[in-house]
């Protein structure tokens, strides 16, 4: 929010656009193969437009109808494919540089996982399919050229059917989970990191250097998660995963300075029907009702001592 005094009043503001869809398309001239990328995005502005607002005066306002129109026009400049993080750096960057009055510009995009289909063991040259996790991305560009930049993932399911428990937590009248060292674990996850490039000249100029670092992190929180391929790891809560997640994700970048998780403990309870005559289902580790609420819900940060919040 950009802070003024209003009238002898304390007044916060920002304006913008929110949920502008976008796809684009491009086609590689080296292979042949069409690429193609959905994005959800949404603009805030921190600027010097307070006359709208007291005075009746909208010469200093930039319209949402122009912000909606610039994601289209800078889309269409994008002559090579590039990472969701780079498309919000260069709209942060352009309204930040383009109109005097913006101080300040907050861009976040969520991708839709369109994913290049196989055809009989093949990457076909132009079909795509609809995943499921979503990539995400805010870049928040000074005037200055300072640069705060946040990626992450969310609708992020996982789940292992072993090697997970939960014991010796508070007991009172009002408990009556029982303690297990033998469930399913089931969740999630919503995650965030902080890169810790601190201005536009700072930034990577790799091609494609966001979405091959997206990838890693997904890879290292998935490895975390389940352990080695034929033994897994076991885990003692939520709480436990969650931060050994987060943990291993600052120890393998060194670029990251900031991760956020959130992990909802979605239950699977197992599933004991008795009637008059006996038992019809006995549990066993087998059969099991899935549901997703009421859940558990669990987020934690970690973060560098030298990162700022």
């Amino acid at each position: 929010m950009t802070k003024e005094v209003a009238e002898g009043f304390n007044f916060e503001q920002r304006h913008g656009k929110d949920k502008v869809r976008v796809a684009r398309v491009w086609k590689n001239k080296q292979d042949g193969r069409y690429y193609v990328v959905e994005w959800r995005v949404t603009i805030n502005l921190l600027s010097d437009c307070i006359n709208s607002y007291v005075r009746d005066d909208n010469s200093d306002i930039v319209a949402t109808d122009t912000m909606k129109n610039t994601v289209y026009a800078k889309a269409k400049e994008c002559s090579e494919i590039l990472s969701v993080e780079d498309f919000a750096i260069q709209l942060a960057k352009h309204f930040t540089s383009f109109y005097k009055q913006v101080t300040t510009a907050i861009v976040s995009i969520v991708e839709k996982p369109w994913e290049r289909i196989n055809v009989d063991g093949q990457p076909h040259e132009h079909g795509f399919k609809l995943g499921s996790e979503k990539h995400k991305t805010e870049a928040i560009v000074k005037k200055s050229g300072a640069l705060q930049l946040t990626s992450g993932i969310e609708g992020f399911s996982l789940l292992k059917t072993t090697k997970s428990g939960f014991e010796g937590f508070i007991r009172d009248k009002y408990t009556a989970l029982p303690e297990t060292h033998e469930r399913m674990l089931a969740t999630e996850v919503t995650a965030s990191w902080r890169y810790s490039y601190e201005s536009l000249h700072s930034v990577p100029q790799k091609p494609l250097y966001f979405s091959e670092k997206y990838l890693d992190v997904k890879k290292v929180l998935v490895d975390t998660f389940f352990g080695p391929p034929n033994v897994g790891v076991y885990s003692p809560s939520v709480q436990s995963t969650l931060y050994q997640m987060a943990k291993a994700t600052l120890n393998r970048f060194p670029e990251i300075s900031y991760v956020q998780l959130k992990m909802p403990n979605i239950h699977f309870l197992p599933v004991n029907i008795s009637s008059k005559e006996g038992q019809i289902v006995k549990f066993e580790d087998d059969v099991y009702l899935p549901t997703d609420e009421p859940h558990g819900s669990i987020e934690a940060s970690l973060s560098r001592f030298s990162s700022k919040m």
